[in-house]
């Protein structure tokens, strides 16, 4: 009888064994990871997107993959993501003081759109 008790009985867990299996949802960042992102692009629109949509605009390596994205937001930021989108951004050239002509460097441009229920606050203090 004794033996049937231990084997019906649950275990709980702590409140710190509770906290440390939810930051083990997302797998710990590479040094590749740290790579693939370059930086944020804040304009107007990438912000409305982001507050309206839950959608962040970032440039990437221009080697990297949708996979390779989407595993390293989800490990840098520990935030779950729902799709990713890459754009080719094409060089420009432009005039430097009317008489020189100059370019802009292209880039990859990768738009994630994070679930309903993740925010990423890219301005903290």
């Amino acid at each position: 009888m004794a033996e049937e008790v231990k084997a019906t009985k649950k275990t709980r867990r702590s409140k710190k064994e509770t906290k440390a299996v939810e930051n083990k949802r997302f797998k710990e960042p590479t040094l590749k990871q740290f790579d693939v992102i370059i930086a944020p692009i804040i304009t107007e629109k990438s912000m409305a997107a982001m507050q309206n949509l839950n959608k962040v605009s970032v440039k990437v390596l221009p080697t990297s993959t949708k996979v390779e994205i989407k595993k390293a937001f989800e490990s840098l930021f520990q935030v779950e993501v729902k799709s990713v989108r890459i754009i080719n951004v094409s060089s420009k050239e432009k005039s430097r003081g009317g008489r020189y002509k100059g370019s802009v460097p292209g880039y990859k441009k990768a738009i994630v759109t994070l679930a309903k229920n993740e925010a990423l606050d890219l301005f903290k203090e």
